[in-house]
C-alpha cells in the first residue's frame, strides 16, 4: 500500500460504501494511518491509497503519539455546512503544493465507526477543513477542483510536473497503465 498522486485514476474515484468490517479492513486502516503519519498529513481517506471505499482516517493533532485523536470513518456523509472560511490547504496527494481553498466553517457529519455505530460529528476549523478534504476524496473531488482562477493559474506548473513524474513511473514500471488501474479498482469495487 502507498499513497497515489495525482493523476492516478484512484483519485477521481466515486467509492463505494462498505458493508462489513472484517480483518482485512482492520489491516487497511492500520496501513493507512502508518502512511499518513510517515507523509506528516492530518487524514487519508481510501482512495487516496488506490482502495475505492468509503473510508477515511484522521488525526488533526499530526501527532502519532495522541491516539485519543485517531478516528476511522466509515460511508461519511457531510449533512450540514455554516459559515466559510479561506485557508491554505495541501494534500498527500499532491506533494508541495499548497492553496488557499474556501471550506464552510462548521461541518455536520453522519459516518459509522470501527464497531459499526452511526456516529454524528460536528467540526470546525481545521477539523472542518480536514473532513472537507476527506470526504471530498471519496467522491472523486480533489481540493484542486476547489481553487479560484488565481489559485488555478498558480497551481498549473506544479500539476504539469506531477502529470509527468506519473507518466516517467508509468514508462519506468512503477506504475500500472491506467486501463490496469481501473481493472484493479473494478475489481476491487465488484468483490465487495
Amino acid at each position: 500500500m502507498k499513497i497515489v498522486h495525482y493523476p492516478h485514476p484512484a483519485l477521481r474515484c466515486q467509492a463505494k460504501q462498505i458493508s462489513a468490517i472484517d480483518k482485512k479492513i482492520k489491516l487497511q486502516i492500520g496501513e493507512m494511518f502508518d502512511l499518513m503519519y510517515e507523509a506528516k498529513g492530518l487524514g487519508l481517506a481510501a482512495t487516496q491509497v488506490a482502495l475505492p471505499f468509503q473510508l477515511l482516517v484522521m488525526n488533526v493533532s499530526g501527532d502519532p503519539d495522541k491516539k485519543e485523536h485517531e478516528f476511522v470513518y466509515i460511508n461519511p456523509t457531510l449533512v450540514e455546512r455554516k459559515g466559510t472560511m479561506d485557508g491554505e490547504e495541501g494534500c498527500l496527494s499532491f506533494p508541495g503544493l499548497f492553496q488557499k481553498v474556501r471550506r464552510a466553517k462548521t461541518v455536520k457529519i453522519h459516518a459509522y465507526n470501527l464497531l459499526g455505530e452511526k456516529v454524528e460529528v460536528v467540526a470546525s476549523d481545521l477539523a472542518s477543513r480536514a473532513w472537507q478534504h476527506e470526504i471530498d476524496h471519496l467522491n472523486g473531488v480533489l481540493f484542486v477542483d476547489k481553487l479560484g482562477i488565481i489559485g488555478k493559474l498558480a497551481s498549473r506548473g506544479a500539476l504539469k510536473e506531477l502529470e509527468e513524474e506519473f507518466k516517467f513511473a508509468q514508462q519506468r514500471g512503477e506504475i500500472p497503465p491506467e486501463t490496469e488501474i481501473k481493472a484493479l479498482i473494478d475489481s476491487l469495487l465488484s468483490e465487495s
